[in-house]
């Protein structure tokens, strides 16, 4: 094992090992209680609800570059796969969110959290195959999406016995966020325009930000939500990337 490899084996051990120490987490009722419950255009929780359709948009045009011939610049063919994935789980995170937010409950949010692990882990195969190969990513992306739905699927069980436990599900989500930055600090890239990746980077922690800050954007002017602007910030993180997809070019020398 070369000792690139080796970080990031011993970033994931780590991440695991800090994943178990701690205590199981249950889902907390009040996670279901957004801000803002307000209907609009007749529809409940409106912009809670409507605001996915950015994730619909950001995901179709993405799927599009990268399904379509000469739309996206790939070294190997096989490096679609993993963006054609995270473009897909973009979409479906449209239709499951906006399912979850009609009326918000542990059993609609198992339909929120699948299609996000569909994305996280298409992505971080898509880093995985540009910068230490579409070999090993494509190796690795049944696996890694295997470990998304099976975090979501635990937790709902969990959550039915009495013993929910979020652990597995914040480690499937939060772990690519890490290994995405070491991933390039540590190889280097075969594209031009890799600031884009960065740009999502930001994006999605602002999204975050924003998420936790529900009730106090709300206060600032009574017009959207911290939540609402959680899922534009998400997909314009998607969008970032699926337009870097039909900006960049191949390094001269590129493997």
């Amino acid at each position: 094992m070369n000792g690139r490899i080796g970080v990031l084996v011993g970033t994931a051990a780590l991440a695991v090992v800090i994943a178990w120490w701690v205590p199981p987490v249950p889902q907390d009722p009040a996670y279901h209680r957004f801000a803002d419950a307000r209907p609009l255009l007749g529809v409940a929780n409106g912009a809670n609800v409507l605001s996915n359709a950015a994730f619909l948009l950001a995901g179709g045009i993405g799927l599009h570059r990268v399904l379509s011939r000469g739309r996206a610049v790939f070294v190997d063919g096989r490096e679609r796969w993993p963006w054609a994935v995270f473009f897909a789980g973009l979409t479906l995170t449209a239709l499951g969110s906006a399912w979850y937010h009609l009326a918000p409950d542990n059993a609609r949010l198992v339909w929120d959290r699948l299609p996000m692990t569909v994305g996280f882990m298409g992505l971080f195969a898509a880093m995985i195959a540009e910068r230490i190969g579409p070999r090993v990513a494509v190796i690795l992306l049944g696996p890694l999406l295997a470990a998304g739905a099976g975090s979501v699927l635990w937790w709902h069980w969990g959550e039915v016995v009495g013993r929910g436990d979020l652990r597995p599900y914040g480690l499937v989500q939060f772990f690519p966020m890490l290994a995405i930055p070491l991933l390039a600090w540590l190889y280097p890239p075969r594209y031009t325009h890799g600031g884009y990746w960065g740009l999502a980077v930001l994006c999605y922690a602002l999204a975050k930000g924003f998420e936790l800050a529900d009730a106090q954007v709300l206060a600032l002017g009574n017009l959207t939500s911290g939540h609402t602007l959680k899922h534009v910030m998400a997909a314009l993180a998607g969008g970032m990337l699926g337009r870097m997809l039909a900006q960049r070019q191949i390094f001269a020398g590129g493997r």
